[in-house]
């Protein structure tokens, strides 16, 4: 356990480590639903035709960035323990880790373009009026809770096809991860789809008013 924990604060290793905690401390907050799909990690601000000219389009900032590192972090850590068996001097141990660096991040590249193109299937990135082909559909819900500001879910296509989007509720109505939803309308400032309980939609209690 010392060996590991002393190859993972080793250089390279160590400059993917850290931020490898704070993926998977992201990624654990998504699940638990306090976070929402691209909160807090500040990336959504990375243009897109950046990620597309480095073949990575298609995909939220956020997974783009938890591949590359989760990636390169593995590949360092793997080189990182060949350079330890090597017992070289301290010079060139510097000049091959600086390569093995360069290994990892193109590694990271290489396996996130890789997958990239079959993940970015999940997420939607048509114009405004194809969302709008959602509108009336039923969809289930992918987050702990829903509510008027956080919320995911899954929705078919009319092509077979499904994509996870982000899911607003006006009421208070218990929504949980696997629980159906009805899509009734799209906001297209915000980007996201107003939903309700499956059940309220399709056999709605008289005495309960009726979603703004």
């Amino acid at each position: 356990m010392t060996g590991f924990v002393g190859t993972a604060l080793s250089f390279p290793t160590v400059l993917f480590s850290f931020l490898l905690l704070v993926v998977v401390g992201y990624w654990l907050l998504v699940l638990t639903g306090v976070l929402d799909l691209g909160d807090d990690l500040d990336l959504d601000g990375v243009p897109g035709d950046v990620l597309a000219g480095l073949g990575l389009g298609g995909l939220p900032a956020t997974i783009v960035f938890s591949l590359i590192v989760a990636v390169a972090w593995f590949v360092s850590l793997a080189g990182t323990v060949l350079l330890d068996g090597l017992g070289l001097g301290v010079a060139a141990r510097v000049a091959v880790s600086v390569g093995v660096l360069l290994v990892a991040l193109c590694g990271a590249w290489l396996v996130t373009r890789l997958v990239a193109v079959p993940l970015s299937r999940l997420f939607p990135t048509g114009t405004e009026s194809s969302r709008q082909a959602f509108v009336g559909s039923l969809c289930t819900i992918r987050t702990g809770r829903v509510t008027a500001d956080f919320g995911q879910a899954e929705v078919t296509a009319a092509d077979g096809s499904s994509a996870v989007v982000q899911v607003r509720q006006s009421g208070a109505e218990p929504l949980r991860a696997g629980s159906s939803a009805l899509i009734y309308d799209y906001d297209v400032e915000g980007e996201f789809f107003w939903v309700m309980p499956a059940g309220i939609a399709f056999d709605p209690d008289p005495s309960r008013p009726a979603p703004m």
